[in-house]
């Protein structure tokens, strides 16, 4: 099982905002590439949160074959919608994580 995370720093703004179009729009979006199963949207605790808050949201894949299929097809119109919607009202890092059982 691959992990794929996004970490999100979002202006406080529009935080609330954010959240409802990741919940609503963007999550469906990368689940119907059928690269990932299942996807959760976290807010981080304990963390600085003067310049907004942190969210993580993490979809869950059955392969890293199937990550790597994401990463070629659709990554980078997922990441341009997200620039183009919000620009400089979010910084984000990715990170992928394999299950150890």
């Amino acid at each position: 099982m691959i992990i794929y995370n996004i970490t999100t720093k979002v202006h406080p703004a529009i935080h609330e905002e954010w959240v409802t179009w990741v919940k609503e729009e963007q999550v469906p979006f990368i689940l119907q590439t059928g690269c990932f199963i299942t996807a959760t949207v976290a807010r981080l605790l304990e963390v600085d949160e003067s310049d907004g808050p942190t969210y993580a949201v993490q979809f869950r894949g059955e392969s890293k074959s199937l990550y790597n299929q994401y990463v070629e097809n659709y990554s980078p119109e997922v990441s341009k919608i997200a620039f183009k919607k919000w620009g400089d009202q979010i910084i984000s890092f990715r990170s992928v994580m394999q299950v150890v059982h």
